[in-house]
């Protein structure tokens, strides 16, 4: 979907946990509750449904609050377009979704990187 692997990240737990605790603090901010068991393994998929059911949800109710949540989450509108049309057999739900848990890892990974090399600031 984007320009890099997710896959290489979803057997680090701490990435994962990170992650996570990203996703519920951004959702919770516009009264969604997502919620995660614990298990690193079912991560992803746990949080792809959830989320799913959130933004197809806002989608055809709130469009507004949807597009705050993505303002929030610094995922633009081009990009989701680009992505849906090189993914035309998803639909615009499963596109929103799965960039947003791409970019709620971005932020993660910027986040350690610039935590553990203070003087690339």
């Amino acid at each position: 979907m984007e320009q890099f692997d997710i896959e290489i990240y979803k057997n680090k737990t701490e990435i994962i946990r990170q992650t996570v605790v990203q996703i519920i603090k951004d959702f919770t901010m516009f009264g969604m509750d997502v919620e995660f068991t614990g298990n690193e393994a079912m991560a992803y998929n746990e949080m792809f449904m959830q989320l799913l059911s959130h933004v197809s949800h806002m989608l055809e109710t709130d469009p507004h609050r949807l597009s705050a949540l993505l303002y929030q989450v610094d995922l633009g509108e081009n990009k989701i377009m680009e992505s849906s049309s090189l993914h035309p057999e998803w639909t615009l739900p499963e596109v929103i979704t799965e960039l947003v848990i791409h970019r709620e890892l971005k932020k993660v990974l910027i986040r350690n990187y610039y935590k553990n090399n203070p003087d690339k600031l």
